[in-house]
């Protein structure tokens, strides 16, 4: 599968990401009435998860890690970590400049979802899922 085609599937997956962590934290601030910068750190985990498992069966399918469900699915939070802080500082920079978006901070994930994407896919594609899978 070439780079572009795994490139709109992590989009597609990205999609789903946007979709939990938006929702997330959007459900923890309305109706938990947590801190919204607290409640995204459980809203990342939640996408991070949903993101890998989408990838993990349509973008790389044909890749392997050569790791156990358990060790991929840790080194695919810490390879996003990386994408996160990216994510992270723009969500909260982005909450300075606009402090009514305290109030709809799902706006903010949504901006700043996009300044990590290559990041993500770019750890995702050249550290974890980097061997092609082989037929046995």
């Amino acid at each position: 599968m070439g780079v572009r085609r795994q490139f709109l599937l992590f989009g597609v997956g990205g999609a789903i990401g946007l979709v939990v962590d938006a929702g997330v934290v959007q459900a923890l601030v309305s109706w938990g009435h947590w801190n919204p910068y607290l409640a995204r750190v459980v809203s990342f985990l939640s996408a991070a998860t949903a993101t890998w498992l989408w990838n993990r069966r349509y973008t790389f399918a044909h890749r392997h890690s050569g790791r156990s469900l358990r060790a991929e699915w840790l080194q695919w939070i810490a390879l996003m970590s990386v994408g996160a802080v990216v994510n992270y500082a723009a969500y909260a920079v982005i909450l300075m400049f606009y402090p009514w978006l305290h109030r709809w901070p799902a706006v903010a994930v949504a901006a700043s979802s996009a300044a990590a994407a290559l990041v993500n896919f770019s750890t995702a594609r050249g550290v974890l899922f980097k061997r092609a899978k082989t037929s046995v």
